[in-house]
């Protein structure tokens, strides 16, 4: 009698009651390989693009290959065309023409491919002390003290006084140097060590090391800094006075590595967003056909609130949607308002070492799947969009319907956590939209990490909403 009690109530458990379930064990064993194989294309992409513009070009060139071309507002446009608009070298469009009717508004899927860095000064390079250093100034938000003593390489673009643009690359071949935000031994910290965990390392303390032989002149003085200007216009053609018309950005030397014995895990600088910006892309390129416009943005500044012309508080989304829309002959209000999107950004996962900042109940988990996250924004939900029960239950169904292993996140406890993706910027556009995208360990970190079924079932998430 107990037997068959403890049996209906275990059957009215599976029936009535959620429960999440590790995708380790509801994957086969041919499954979980084809996400280890995903995860090395990925990888590749993580190595090649450390930067917004360097993301840029790798998605441009993959697109050309797929058949998009660059779009005007002067094209006429029919079902199965592919375009592309790329804004200003660090944001890039990508879409679909599909065969339902524009008026039925589009399907987005919306990642930045900006990462936490360190930003050179304009005026960077400095001796002190017979030692050549760079200021720099950090972008987005990170812990400062996590980016002294590990090696960094050097990106980005230079504009020379005659117009000209060169690239920097330096750091990440082999043979290349790398570079260091140096910090104090131990012996010596006595003073630093009582500094709060923020302040360990202050911002105008994260300078560069960048050279220490003098240029062999003993008439000159800052010889150290000479001799590397010397060197960078040998190299660049450039001055110092070229520093003023330049993006230069440190990033982690680091390559993207599997992560545990059972090589589960992928570990990198850049995972946030650039976990979702490929997921994404890869998505739409996959796509042979959509049924409604398929769009993909791949977005920059979102690390710094997602202002400036190349990030989503920018008008060049809504800009693009009422061109494709005029040139079908509808309307772009009404185009926007009939559409729906996918915030592809990532979410906190659960760390069992701190364990205390989440709700274990709402919180996110490695190999768990692809996160559906309602809302974010800090405390009282402050700058977020809370997507509606309505689009909760469509993207649900969706999920469902493609056999995504999936599951619901939030950013921390309520009165610690927080944090904001684009979502809330589409949302203005009265667009439907919600985040969606990967758990990840160490977010903001030098070296993030997460899990290698999480990534393809978000790769999963956005081919079956664009495609449909």
């Amino acid at each position: 009698m107990a037997k068959e009690k403890t049996s209906a109530a275990k059957q009215l458990q599976e029936k009535l009651c959620y429960k999440k379930q590790n995708g380790g064990m509801k994957l086969s064993d041919k499954e979980i390989k084809e996400c280890d194989k995903f995860g090395e294309k990925y990888k590749t992409f993580l190595d090649a693009a450390k930067t917004e513009r360097e993301a840029v070009i790798y998605a441009e060139k993959l697109a050309v290959e797929a058949g998009y071309v660059p779009y005007s507002s002067d094209m006429k446009l029919k079902a199965g065309d592919k375009i592309y608009v790329n804004n200003r070298g660090k944001a890039i469009i990508l879409a679909i023409i599909g065969f339902e009717p524009i008026e039925k508004g589009v399907h987005i899927a919306a990642a930045h491919i900006d990462s936490p860095r360190l930003d050179l000064k304009q005026c960077p390079l400095y001796e002190d002390n017979e030692m050549a250093l760079f200021k720099t100034h950090y972008y987005g938000g990170i812990k400062k003290y996590q980016w002294a003593a590990i090696p960094l390489a050097l990106h980005g673009v230079v504009v020379l006084s005659d117009g000209s643009k060169v690239t920097v690359n330096i750091g990440e071949d082999e043979k290349d140097p790398v570079f260091c935000v140096t910090d104090l031994l131990p012996h010596l910290a006595q003073e630093q060590m009582k500094r709060t965990l923020s302040e360990g390392i202050k911002g105008e303390e994260l300078n560069i090391l960048v050279g220490s032989r003098p240029f062999k002149d003993d008439e000159a003085s800052e010889r150290v800094k000479l001799n590397i200007l010397d060197i960078l216009n040998k190299k660049y053609g450039m001055t110092e006075a070229d520093f003023l018309s330049a993006e230069l950005e440190a990033v982690p030397a680091f390559k993207a590595k599997d992560i545990g014995f059972d090589r589960s895990m992928i570990g990198s600088y850049g995972h946030d967003d650039r976990v979702c910006g490929y997921t994404a892309l890869k998505a739409i390129l996959d796509c042979k056909k959509a049924h409604k416009t398929a769009v993909v943005i791949l977005t920059d500044k979102e690390e710094t609130g997602s202002d400036g012309n190349t990030g989503l508080r920018s008008s060049y989304l809504k800009y693009f949607l009422m061109d494709i829309a005029e040139s079908m002959g509808a309307k772009g209000r009404t185009v926007i308002s009939n559409s729906e999107c996918l915030s592809a950004d990532v979410n906190a996962a659960f760390d069992p070492t701190f364990p205390d900042v989440v709700d274990r109940r709402n919180a996110a988990y490695l190999n768990y799947g692809v996160v559906v996250t309602k809302f974010t924004g800090s405390r009282g939900k402050s700058g977020t969009s809370d997507a509606s029960a309505e689009f909760v239950g469509r993207v649900r169904k969706l999920m469902d319907d493609n056999s995504i292993i999936w599951q619901t996140g939030e950013l921390g406890k309520v009165d610690l956590g927080g944090g904001g993706t684009v979502a809330a910027y589409i949302a203005n556009l009265n667009i439907d939209v919600i985040d969606v995208g990967v758990p990840v360990l160490c977010m903001h970190a030098p070296f993030e990490i997460v899990s290698k079924i999480d990534v393809f079932m978000t790769y999963k998430a956005f081919y079956a909403f664009l495609a449909e």
